[in-house]
């Protein structure tokens, strides 16, 4: 059977062979957006981790992680998170994916009270927003956490 012969299940998302591939495609980790933003990071010497998982009960990945400063990054997409500017509601299925996207979004709301309630600082940026200025205020809020444990004998 070849994938255009594919037939989805019942209920299933994929309402076509072609859209199943097209989703099956979209990168999760490691987009254009956050490549910029962390070789622009690493150029000023920071270190971090790249999709980690910031609190140990937490199931879900941030982009790049400054475990002892305890900063989060986000490079949220703009379809996927309902960006305010760019988010269209698809013309296919759109009950579905609209709901899809409103989830999407109740779990960043939900990710970053939690990460707050753990002394996290969470930081989160569109996909379109420029990568010097996401790059420049993520070095200043790490610099700024760093600064203050250093200064407490923490890290």
């Amino acid at each position: 059977m070849s994938q255009d012969d594919w037939v989805p299940p019942a209920g299933s998302w994929a309402s076509s062979a072609a859209r199943r591939r097209n989703m099956q495609a979209i990168r999760s980790r490691d987009t254009k957006p956050e490549q910029l933003v962390r070789r622009l990071l690493h150029a000023q010497g920071l270190r971090y981790r790249v999709a980690a998982k910031p609190l140990a009960g937490l199931r879900r990945t941030a982009d790049i992680v400054f475990g002892p400063a305890k900063v989060a990054v986000f490079i949220d997409g703009c379809y996927w998170h309902g960006c305010p500017e760019h988010y269209v509601s698809p013309k296919t299925n759109p009950g579905y994916w609209s709901d899809k996207v409103a989830g999407n979004m109740a779990r960043d709301r939900e990710t970053d009270q939690r990460l707050r309630d753990a002394g996290w600082t969470v930081l989160r940026f569109w996909e379109h927003e420029p990568s010097e200025q996401c790059a420049a205020t993520i070095a200043a809020e790490v610099e700024k956490r760093r600064a203050r444990t250093q200064g407490t004998g923490a890290d």
